[in-house]
């Protein structure tokens, strides 16, 4: 059942679904890169510490802290929540075309295929407003790059990602949609519903010491590619959601705001993406 499901569980399947996806391309970094971020980042916390003359109690508490959310596996929950949204918007600055934002520490690759219209996989029942999404792939001159995918995923309506949690089939509510010769899609899904990132771990532990909430608001994730393109990965957001102004993950932006029309017991919302050549 998705009931038993633990921040501990998430953090873990988070943490190895990293090390097996994306740690390889951390490697080669350079030494002067690492020296200099690394300086930097201590300096930072150094000049935290002076200025507001923290104890020894407080360092102690911080440091219980970070070997909890080691202990609990949370480390890329902690940092895609609050830190990757301004590594996204620094790596992402130079671009015309669409805005993105974070990726977040539930992404798969490999989703099953749909083509450039159909449904992503969910259970019989799935709760959630039918949503029917359209919309067109171009590139940044206004032509329709061959071969553009859409890489969909979101959480179910109990705010659980599949693979992440248990109870929950394989690829639910995960599928990728290749586009047709104009660029253009039609995807299937139902309206994800706002959720909490897991609090009963070392996150949550720090959000409720600090006096925080940990909302975020319903968001489709989505990566879009094309050969010859940059990959753009970004969430798309629904108006009217009491957390878009203050989400946990500060990972909101006008650009990514979805306007859905009611239709025959459902939804129905155009939005389309430009991409960016890569750069030489």
């Amino acid at each position: 059942m998705t009931a038993t499901a633990t921040a501990a569980a998430s953090g873990a399947n988070a943490t190895e679904r990293f090390k097996s996806d994306k740690l390889a391309g951390a490697a080669g970094t350079p030494p002067e890169r690492v020296d200099l971020l690394a300086r930097e980042v201590l300096d930072a916390v150094h000049a935290t510490i002076r200025r507001h003359k923290v104890t020894y109690a407080e360092y102690n508490a911080l440091k219980a802290w970070l070997i909890s959310v080691g202990e609990d596996g949370e480390w890329p929950l902690f940092l895609d929540v609050w830190v990757e949204h301004v590594v996204e918007e620094v790596a992402t600055e130079h671009r015309e075309g669409n805005k993105g934002t974070i990726e977040g520490p539930y992404y798969v690759p490999g989703a099953p295929e749909r083509g450039a219209h159909g449904s992503v996989p969910m259970r019989e029942g799935e709760p959630g407003t039918p949503l029917t999404w359209t919309g067109q792939v171009t590139s940044t001159d206004g032509t329709a790059p061959a071969g553009a995918k859409i890489e969909l995923w979101h959480a179910d309506a109990d705010g659980f990602y599949s693979q992440f949690a248990p109870g929950i089939p394989e690829w639910n509510l995960r599928a990728s949609f290749t586009v047709d010769a104009e660029g253009r899609f039609e995807i299937h899904t139902v309206r994800p519903a706002p959720y909490q990132i897991p609090t009963d771990g070392a996150c949550g532990k720090l959000i409720a010491a600090a006096g925080w909430h940990a909302w975020r608001p319903a968001h489709l994730h989505v990566k879009v590619s094309a050969p010859g393109h940059e990959l753009l990965t970004a969430q798309l957001y629904f108006p009217g959601d009491e957390h878009n102004d203050d989400d946990i993950a500060s990972a909101v932006k006008p650009e990514l705001m979805l306007s859905p029309r009611p239709v025959d017991g459902g939804e129905t919302v155009e939005y389309g993406f430009v991409l960016d050549p890569e750069r030489s």
